[in-house]
């Protein structure tokens, strides 16, 4: 379910290759920093800016650096959009659940903003409970960005529902916009039924 074919796994598969490979992230830069680097070197001075375009102005300078706006779960035969508002109250999100029909194909769209400083290793990660059970997990590798005014969209690879009798019910899901420094962007919890149909 992305833009860039993301990648899918287990997020204990993710620390325990951590662990083997002894991966640190280098140490993170301001994008001053960057932009002052080899200053004098006009060619790499016009690389960084076609790379990093212009610095956005923030009108308010608390602002995080990554704001994570909505999820939608795309799917082409769904009566209406399927978006969850993730700048309000998210205590809402998992009293009313989302109604999606069993076994259509679906991908779920991320809209974030990076405001200030750039952003490494962002990955969206999502366990799924039924019943008190955990009974998936999966780890999306977003990628990394630069600040700038407009949302960026990521859209994991094509998915499809659960089907059957036994599949159909509520899933209740926890969801984590994280990066390599580990900041945790945002966490929401959220639920989505399945019915037989859509109108159900």
């Amino acid at each position: 379910m992305t833009e860039q074919e993301a990648v899918a796994h287990d997020i204990e598969d993710d620390d325990e290759l951590d662990g083997k490979l002894n991966y640190k992230p280098p140490p993170q830069k301001t994008l001053q920093e960057i932009q002052e680097l080899d200053k004098e070197d006009e060619s790499l001075a016009k690389y960084k800016k076609s790379l990093l375009g212009e610095v956005p102005v923030l009108t308010d300078p608390a602002a995080p650096n990554v704001v994570v706006t909505r999820l939608t779960l795309v799917c082409s035969e769904a009566p209406g959009p399927i978006t969850m508002d993730l700048t309000g109250d998210l205590t809402a999100l998992k009293k009313e659940p989302f109604t999606m029909k069993e076994a259509v194909e679906y991908r779920v769209k991320i809209h974030f903003k990076v405001n200030k400083e750039i952003v490494s290793g962002l990955k969206y990660v999502q366990h799924t409970h039924r019943g008190g059970i955990r009974v998936a997990k999966a780890t999306f590798m977003v990628g990394s960005y630069g600040p700038r005014p407009e949302e960026y969209e990521f859209l994991t690879p094509l998915e499809e529902a659960p089907k059957g009798i036994m599949a159909r019910g509520t899933y209740h899901n926890k969801s984590f916009f994280t990066d390599d420094d580990n900041h945790n962007h945002l966490t929401w919890e959220w639920s989505l039924a399945i019915r037989k149909d859509w109108s159900e």
